[in-house]
């Protein structure tokens, strides 16, 4: 496996995490570095580098965002947000990884793209439902900043430096893990 292999496979999973955060952002930011030639696509994917696709990205960007910030409108999202979730891991992970067999490039894809997008997605709609049922919905605005936060920085290393993104998604699924691990129901 070579160096650009490897700097793939961390560009897709920190893109991957990233769209557990926002689903959209990630891909937006995977158009933009495409069209400005930050970072050169799969053959199959360099749709992804058009103006149109760029534009498309960048509106569905906006209104995820700012959809969020609405409190109970933001719990109907992340119902849906979840699959989306995990279909935009994969698809970033697929267009990303360079030099593989498509069948390792797909299960890669599946398996850490989608499972990470996932995994975080689903952390961050309990967190959410949580935050709601507590608050009333009040401090929802301030994980959706939060959240989108993430997704930027998130998406920023991956397409900059990927090997930092890596060590961001670590540390992302550490702290989810933990959270999880106090919030869970004690068994004797």
């Amino acid at each position: 496996m070579t160096a650009e292999t490897i700097i793939s496979i961390f560009l897709g999973i920190g893109l991957a995490a990233s769209a557990g955060f926002r689903v959209f952002l990630p891909l937006f930011a995977l158009s933009l570095a495409a069209y400005l030639n930050v970072w050169e696509l799969n053959d199959s994917w360099t749709w992804i580098g058009s103006i149109a696709a760029l534009l498309t990205l960048g509106v569905a960007t906006l209104v995820e965002i700012f959809a969020y910030f609405i409190p109970w409108v933001d719990n109907a999202l992340d119902s849906i947000a979840l699959p989306l979730a995990a279909i935009a891991g994969t698809a970033v992970m697929v267009s990303t990884v360079a030099d593989l067999d498509p069948v390792i490039t797909w299960a890669l894809a599946i398996i850490a793209g989608g499972g990470t997008a996932t995994a975080i997605k689903g952390a961050n709609a309990a967190g959410r439902l949580t935050s709601s049922a507590t608050t009333g919905g009040l401090a929802n605005p301030i994980v959706s900043t939060v959240e989108t936060g993430t997704a930027v920085a998130v998406s920023t290393a991956s397409i900059l430096v990927p090997p930092i993104a890596i060590i961001l998604v670590i540390i992302i699924l550490v702290v989810i893990f933990r959270i999880y691990r106090r919030l869970r129901p004690r068994t004797k």
